[in-house]
């Protein structure tokens, strides 16, 4: 076992806790109220669907979590979670932003369970809740403060799965630790990609909420999301219209409802990560200009010394694919961000990391 003790304790921290009516979000409500009005400016009728779907997604009922996986161990803050056993051993690893139940979140929709069933001990890493001493920790400070000890407490080097900051995060851990191998998903690395239109408003998002945030030593979850809604808001509202006639209590409907419950849930960030997430990387693009340092050194991936697979999505918005980092063996998918984790085409994802594990992995230790 890579990851022993065991422990079945486990409070599920990475998944979202029920809710009650507009308490469930969308979170901040004023934006998204403010927003839907401004894209339904003109239209009654939409405006009526899209709040009628926002009040049949607030007075939903909740569908149940999926069975707890077993603690593999701490480190800190963090939690790494196991399933199943076998060679080589994977390490997911999600992004800050949002929970990390989006690698599992349900029994249908889990990468991990998935990887699991594939023959694989499918880790993964949930960041946790900052502690009150952490606020200068930002982004690079959480893969050495976290990672890479997570990481070195592999019996074997495990293959690294990243996605969203988490694939960014991995890219670094990677190039100063021993892995067997590295899978980014619809990460982000080249931010200058996100184009001088999103970046702008990313810049008045954060000039806005930058002073609050300083005070309370941590970047909400709200301010992260209002980011989001901005890239795309037509999308956003449009989802609300669309949920309000699909049948209450049906499979669809809870599919909705989980996914939408991730969205609006999330531990903040820290205040150092925060900044420099917004400063560092979507300001000045440090990763992409070769300029991040992290572990006493700058991150390179032209450095990688481990076999390596880029998933990017065509359709992506929240992440483009002008800011993948152009790897070695790149694979693209016309899906959403999320979708093609959690959605219907989440089979190709998961065809395209199987077929890269099979070729560039297992063989190998046969």
């Amino acid at each position: 076992m890579d990851a022993a003790p065991m422990d079945s304790s486990d409070p599920r921290p990475n998944h979202v806790a029920p809710q009650h009516g507009p308490d469930r979000g969308p979170r901040p409500l004023p934006l998204f109220l403010e927003m839907l009005a401004r894209e339904t400016d003109g239209a009654p009728e939409r405006r009526s669907a899209a709040l009628a779907g926002l009040r049949a997604y607030q007075n939903a009922q909740r569908p149940a979590p999926p069975p707890p996986l077993p603690v593999a161990r701490r480190i800190g803050r963090t939690t790494l979670y196991q399933a199943g056993t076998g060679e080589p051993p994977l390490l997911f690893v999600p992004s800050l932003i949002n929970p990390s139940s989006i690698l599992d979140l349900d029994e249908e929709r889990s990468l991990v369970r998935w990887a699991a069933a594939q023959g694989h001990a499918a880790h993964l890493l949930d960041w946790g809740y900052p502690d009150a001493d952490e606020r200068d920790l930002d982004v690079g400070g959480h893969v050495e403060r976290y990672l890479l000890p997570t990481i070195a407490g592999f019996e074997r080097p495990p293959v690294l799965v990243g996605y969203c900051l988490g694939g960014t995060m991995a890219i670094a851990a990677a190039v100063r630790a021993q892995v067997a191998g590295l899978v980014t998903i619809a990460a982000p690395w080249r931010f200058s990609g996100y184009g001088a239109d999103a970046r702008a408003v990313m810049a008045e998002l954060w000039a806005a909420a930058k002073p609050a945030c300083k005070r309370l030593g941590s970047v909400p979850t709200e301010v992260l999301q209002a980011g989001f809604w901005r890239l795309d808001p037509a999308r956003t509202v449009a989802k609300y219209e669309a949920f309000g006639r699909v049948a209450s209590g049906s499979a669809e409907a809870a599919r909705f409802v989980r996914l939408e419950d991730w969205a609006n849930a999330g531990a903040p960030l820290t205040y150092a990560a925060g900044r420099q997430l917004f400063e560092r990387f979507v300001g000045v693009d440090e990763p992409g200009m070769g300029d991040w340092r992290v572990a006493g050194g700058v991150v390179a991936p032209d450095r990688l010394g481990c076999p390596v697979l880029e998933i990017v999505s065509t359709n992506d918005r929240i992440v483009p694919a002008a800011t993948a980092a152009h790897l070695a063996d790149r694979r693209e998918l016309a899906t959403g961000h999320v979708g093609m984790v959690v959605g219907g085409a989440r089979e190709q994802l998961r065809r395209a990391i199987a077929d890269w594990l099979d070729e560039c992995i297992t063989s190998a230790t046969r």
